[in-house]
């Protein structure tokens, strides 16, 4: 009896770490998503529905990609999903700078017209998809190198892909924190953020420090899109289903602010994660918001509100 006690207590140790794991997983795909909407929103003011779509974008890209070089060069295969990155990235910026230059330059101070504006521009997106891959999910053939796992112990299985998706978000979150803090152009973006009329006054073009925010958020959201499709199918509406929890990551982090950007996402997505283990995936969801609402009603100003001189 007690050795079966002991079995069961280290079985029951091994699937925690496994939905520990899964967690991860879903926390790199939220705290992409997340990151690229801390710098449209936190950044800018602008609450961007269609962030879900450009998501959407990279996932399709990266299909397309995964399509062509298995019909037309294989032998390639092994290293599509280096070049399917780069080109969600490009995508979804060249996207989101049009999208900038058309819709939202015209919508600043107005946060109801662009969360209306945006939200007809998500519709609009998920039917071109639908029309173009139609209406059933599709999946990318992942290379060789990304699919199967590695045991650590007897009872835990970790999959590659949640490994490589991890390298894959600390980069990027390297790189973007090193982008808006420690160079000029991020400068740039902090500044007429805070001040527009001074900074255009001392010579900074806040038009397009606009935009390339703008593209740039659309641009990491492609890549979220791309590191998707290593853990799910892509449909027209794959983006719509994470906008709210990465609404809800950035708002319960503090919408300035990069550290609580990530602390928000890795909670969230660990307490989903652990939670779907012993209830239902609807009420592990409802858990959760329940669980933040608790914590923005004792500080509304999110884990880690930006300081603000006064």
């Amino acid at each position: 009896m007690q050795g079966a006690t002991v079995v069961s207590l280290s079985e029951f140790g091994a699937i925690f770490a496994m939905q520990g794991f899964n967690g991860l997983s879903v926390f790199c795909v939220l705290l992409l998503m997340a990151l690229g909407l801390a710098i449209i929103f936190g950044q800018m003011g602008v609450i961007n529905m269609a962030h879900g779509e450009f998501l959407t974008i990279g996932a399709y890209i990266t299909y397309l990609l995964s399509k062509l070089t298995t019909l037309y060069a294989p032998s390639l295969q092994p290293y599509y999903f280096f070049a399917a990155i780069a080109l969600s990235f490009v995508t979804a910026y060249i996207v989101g700078y049009i999208t900038e230059w058309l819709m939202i330059s015209r919508l600043y101070k107005r946060p109801l017209d662009t969360l209306l504006a945006t939200w007809g521009l998500s519709l609009a997106m998920q039917q071109t998809f639908r029309s173009i891959f139609g209406a059933k999910e599709v999946s990318a053939t992942l290379p060789d190198w990304l699919m199967g796992s590695f045991k650590p112990t007897d009872s835990i299985d970790i999959p590659i892909n949640g490994v490589f998706m991890m390298a894959l978000t600390a980069v990027l979150t390297g790189v973007i924190f090193l982008l808006l803090f420690r160079s000029r152009w991020g400068l740039q973006v902090r500044a007429t953020m805070q001040n527009r009329l001074m900074s255009g006054a001392v010579g900074i073009n806040t038009r397009k420090v606009d935009r390339s925010t703008f593209a740039l958020g659309c641009g990491v959201a492609g890549i979220a899109g791309a590191a998707f499709t290593t853990i799910g199918s892509t449909g027209p509406t794959s983006g719509s289903l994470y906008i709210v929890d990465t609404f809800l990551v950035v708002v319960f982090g503090g919408a300035q602010s990069l550290l609580g950007t990530i602390a928000s996402a890795f909670s969230i997505a660990q307490t989903q994660s652990t939670a779907e283990f012993f209830l239902t995936g609807s009420m592990a969801k409802v858990l959760t918001l329940s669980a933040v609402i608790l914590i923005l009603l004792l500080r509304p100003q999110g884990l880690f509100a930006a300081k603000i001189r006064k």
